[in-house]
This record gives C-alpha cells, structure tokens and sequence, in this order.
C-alpha cells in the first residue's frame, strides 16, 4: 500500500540515531526518496552491504508500506568520515 504522507527528515534521522548506536545522521527527503549519510563506529570493520543492511533493517517497515520508496545511503565510520571532510 503506498501512503501519500512521507516520513519528515526529523522522522528518519530520529528511527536511525534510536536504532543504529552511537550514530550522526543527515537526511535529505525528495517525495518518497531518502538520501542518507550515517556515520557510526558500529560500521568499523564491516563490508558495505553489511552495512546497509543494517539500515533496511531498521527502515524496512516505511519501505515495505511504501513511506520510502528508494534510499540512497552513505554509511561511514568517524575515522572515514573525518578522511571525507579533509
């Protein structure tokens, strides 16, 4: 079923900072597109897919009702994310 009503950016960066430990999120929100960059030191040592799946998993049930219909994410730990701003 797809819901006119998107989730807010302050919605979704709330779902992730509760779910994924210790993280910063920034949320860009176009319609039913999300374009994430989540940085945690949960990510350190994992291959990019593990990494994603850790955010479906806590956004699964906005895309399964059609809330979210693409995500495109950036996932980075801080010693990443501190080498991205240099």
């Amino acid at each position: 079923m797809n819901r006119e009503a998107n989730m807010q950016p302050e919605e979704i960066k709330q779902l992730l900072e509760d779910n994924i430990e210790d993280s910063q999120v920034e949320v860009d929100v176009s319609g039913s597109h999300v374009n994430l960059v989540i940085v945690s030191p949960v990510f350190e040592g994992l291959m990019p897919v593990k990494k994603q799946q850790l955010v479906y998993k806590v956004l699964q049930a906005h895309i399964s009702d059609g809330t979210i219909h693409a995500v495109n994410m950036k996932t980075l730990t801080p010693s990443q994310w501190k080498a991205d701003q240099s």
